[in-house]
């Protein structure tokens, strides 16, 4: 089991640690439902160096990724970012993705820790062709994260960014807490916050700045207990449950990502355009009005029939919602808003109603469209 930099502090700070894609991570503090609040009203810090970091340059970097991923970094201009998929030849997304674009020729590509593996080999066979070089920097980069409504309060008096004028899914090279620094402006939260990128040693230093600013500010160290449910409000896929190698990004509702005008060819094209005419089956939420939580597995039927139609694929109750709610696959033709459903849960099948995505929307105010 691989730790991070801040292994020790999270001990010290009586974290939970659980095993997670290969890490010792922390799972909690001092509660889920406590460190999913302060995200949502103030501040939460999160330890993501567990999250893989590969960077590609070179003369051909654009037009490599181009051919490797569904999406187009060749348009991305310097200092700008997207989600991206890598997607197999039969189309099933092989792994979610972050990509920067720190200069002319070189990208940043984020991958979940469960797949950097496949997300190396896949890419070094697929940047062969170009002149394009692929690094692996995950045990040399540390990601830490400060995520909600205060986090730009807190953070600005830390770094040399101006962070007023640092756009959602944006990134600048700086300072932060006295480090060098890439600073982005993106996370997995459903809320305004900024990933910090230091050297792998540099994390105590980030976090121990970021802790003491944010003392006092409501500011709450956060595991990967209330990271999931905090995604699961924004209606954020999580790999491994509503992403895998069963499933086309059309499938999860996100065929928006892939780009059939870019030029070139692209790994899965041809499936991803028969998917995206005949999805097999279409990712929905779902909200519970009988008692009970639905969880990762637990069937989905149709009021009145036999017979399972449909699956869950993460679950909860929602602390900002007030409500249980779940995403869940079910097939095309019953995936209406305000389909009336049923979810088996200990034996017994609980009324939930197909609604829109996502759970949670921070106030517009705060948001701003790329």
């Amino acid at each position: 089991m691989h730790r991070t930099a801040l292994h020790d502090r999270h001990h010290a700070l009586g974290a939970r640690i659980i095993p997670f894609a290969g890490w010792e991570m922390p799972v909690q503090y001092q509660g889920i439902i406590e460190e999913h609040r302060a995200v949502r009203t103030a501040a939460g810090l999160f330890d993501l160096s567990h999250m893989g970091e590969l960077y590609v340059d070179g003369s051909e970097s654009a037009q490599a990724l181009d051919s490797a991923l569904v999406t187009a970094p060749s348009k991305l201009a310097i200092g700008r970012a997207h989600y991206s998929m890598i997607a197999a030849e039969d189309g099933s997304v092989m792994d979610d993705l972050i990509v920067y674009r720190l200069g002319a020729t070189k990208y940043m590509v984020v991958a979940n820790a469960s797949n950097v593996e496949t997300v190396v080999a896949a890419l070094k066979e697929r940047l062969h062709p170009f002149d394009a070089t692929l690094e692996d920097a995950t045990r040399q980069v540390s990601l830490v994260a400060i995520q909600g409504p205060l986090s730009a309060g807190i953070l600005q008096p830390l770094t040399t960014a101006d962070l007023s004028q640092l756009k959602y899914y944006a990134s600048v090279q700086g300072t932060a807490c006295g480090v060098p620094a890439l600073i982005a402006r993106t996370g997995y939260t459903g809320e305004d916050g900024f990933e910090l990128f230091v050297a792998w040693g540099d994390a105590e230093t980030v976090w121990s700045a970021l802790m003491d600013a944010g003392r006092g500010r409501g500011l709450m160290p956060v595991g990967l207990g209330a990271r999931d449910t905090l995604r699961l409000e924004a209606g954020m896929p999580l790999y491994g449950q509503e992403l895998d190698r069963e499933t086309t990004p059309f499938e999860a509702g996100l065929g928006r990502v892939v780009k059939f005008d870019k030029a070139g060819e692209f790994t899965g094209r041809a499936a991803l355009e028969a998917s995206k005419d005949a999805p097999r089956k279409t990712l929905v939420g779902l909200r519970l009005t009988g008692r009970g939580i639905a969880r990762t597995g637990y069937p989905v039927y149709l009021p009145g029939r036999d017979g399972q139609v449909g699956v869950v694929t993460s679950g909860t109750s929602s602390p900002t919602v007030g409500a249980p709610i779940a995403m869940a696959y079910l097939p095309p033709d019953s995936a209406a808003i305000g389909t009336a459903v049923e979810v088996g849960i200990r034996n017994q099948r609980v009324a939930a109603e197909v609604v829109a995505m996502p759970f949670y929307r921070r106030p517009p105010e705060s948001k701003e469209i790329v």
